[in-house]
């Protein structure tokens, strides 16, 4: 049974507010019924009493945590602290007359062990409820400081447990992303558009090494989210070429709110690829940030033909709104969501809400146009 630290100690102590109030209580009683001021010898004795019991709890504490009043061997321990409540009867009995006798406040018409015998069956009861109390703030005191320790533990190993999803999902997108970037790269080479591929290897190599720095906290501030999206939005420009144009609409007051690192990338690559890459013609892609009240609104939208009904918008959510998703959850609970929905006007709108938080008070990155111009 787990201790708290120096608890006996503590036990131990708290006799000397009883010592206190018995040696006062005699002092009293002499002066109230009249029978004259009691001499030093009887209230030191008095007071003594409890200070003998303070000194014998480390025996109860010992004997506690010893035998612990649990399964499977609780009938053991019952009958190893009754004889403790017994031993510290005789213990205190002892103690008390032999104090006494030094005081010289022993009543001279019985013997030493008579007296000793009459004195132990006197304090018996009192031996046996003290034990027994003193074993009760033993217990309760371990069982509220295991308790905490246990809260602790599930605390620390609930965010163990986030931590390695968390994780866990991140790595799951990395060879998403670089699969569907190195197939973007072999059709560039396939199409014999060689200048083109080389520029996209040279952006790609930039944008790996921050996806794949294995050091990089679960969130960032918005204005980082914001530098590396425009870092992919370069290599889908070689794909595009002048056909795609983004817009930023975003609120310089935010550019510090803290975002799950990569939260905007999975909704860039879905927008454009199924907004732009089976079109011949332009396309917009919009990207906005805002505030509604305690949250984050995160939007990006396209102009494409957009979901036809409720399947598609299911069939448009791959690996990365999937993973998105679960990674909102996980970060946040029910606090966070992720919706796609089709615009009035045509196209996608993914809609990502968290709880909002400031990161970083004084991020003032360079803002992205608020106008449509290309990427």
């Amino acid at each position: 049974m787990r201790q708290p630290p120096r608890l006996w100690l503590l036990l131990a102590a708290a006799c000397l507010v009883p010592a206190v109030l018995d040696a006062f209580q005699t002092y009293m009683q002499g002066q109230v019924t009249g029978r004259g001021e009691p001499s030093w010898r009887v209230i030191l004795w008095q007071g003594s009493e409890w200070l003998i019991l303070g000194a014998l709890t480390p025996l109860t504490y010992y004997l506690g945590r010893r035998f612990p009043l649990r399964r499977p061997h609780l009938a053991r321990s019952v009958i190893a602290h009754v004889l403790g409540a017994l031993a510290l009867c005789v213990a205190w009995a002892a103690s008390g007359v032999a104090l006494r006798f030094l005081l010289g406040t022993n009543p001279g018409q019985l013997s030493t062990g008579r007296y000793l015998a009459s004195w132990m069956l006197t304090s018996l009861p009192w031996s046996v409820f003290m034990y027994f109390a003193v074993l009760g703030c033993v217990h309760a005191f371990s069982y509220f400081f295991e308790a905490r320790e246990r809260e602790s533990q599930a605390a620390r190993l609930a965010a163990q447990l986030a931590e390695a999803r968390l994780g866990a999902l991140r790595m799951q997108l990395h060879p998403h992303f670089l699969f569907n970037s190195l197939n973007a790269v072999g059709v560039l080479v396939r199409d014999q558009r060689a200048a083109e591929a080389t520029r996209m290897i040279e952006l790609l190599s930039d944008v790996l090494r921050e996806v794949l720095a294995s050091d990089k906290a679960h969130e960032v501030a918005l204005a980082d989210e914001l530098r590396f999206v425009r870092q992919y939005l370069a290599i889908e420009q070689v794909r595009f070429s002048d056909r795609l144009a983004v817009a930023y609409d975003i609120d310089e007051s935010l550019t510090g709110a803290a975002v799950p690192a990569f939260i905007l990338q999975p909704l860039v690559e879905n927008a454009l690829r199924h907004g732009f890459a089976k079109r011949s013609d332009s396309g917009k892609l919009e990207i906005t940030a805002r505030r509604d009240g305690a949250d984050l609104v995160l939007v990006v939208g396209d102009d494409g033909p957009g979901p036809g009904d409720e399947s598609t918008v299911r069939y448009r959510e791959g690996v990365g709104l999937a993973n998105t998703r679960e990674r909102l959850t996980t970060m946040y609970g029910v606090r966070a969501s992720l919706s796609l929905e089709r615009a009035p006007a045509g196209g996608t709108i993914a809609t990502v809400r968290l709880p909002f938080r400031i990161l970083i008070a004084s991020a003032a990155p360079n803002s992205p146009p608020a106008t449509f111009v290309h990427a």
